[in-house]
């Protein structure tokens, strides 16, 4: 029972891991999308070129947390709540004596 339970938990970490670090997509693309209207709009008025690169980099660096965030949150179900989760389980298991 125990080993089963250790492999729904490992299981259970990888997928969500490798859920968590599909949030990397999404500020490619959306930094490219960025990226690609301030290169126009600079070719349309090229006198607004500061102002444009300076909100076109904010932009980007905000949109940039999301991946960090999807991909620390990938790193703690990997290394961190595997270990945790196998350890509260064997906790409950011996204070319950089923163990």
């Amino acid at each position: 029972m125990l080993e089963l339970a250790v492999g729904i938990i490992l299981c259970g970490c990888a997928v969500g891991a490798g859920l968590a670090l599909i949030a990397g997509i999404g500020p490619g693309i959306g930094e490219g999308n960025a990226v690609a209207k301030a290169c126009e709009a600079i070719g349309r008025q090229p006198e607004s070129k500061g102002d444009v690169t300076s909100t076109m980099i904010l932009g980007c660096a905000l949109a940039e947390t999301t991946g960090l965030y999807g991909f620390v949150t990938g790193l703690l179900l990997l290394f961190v709540a595997p270990k945790m989760l196998v350890k509260i389980l064997v906790n409950t298991l011996v204070s319950n004596g089923l163990l």
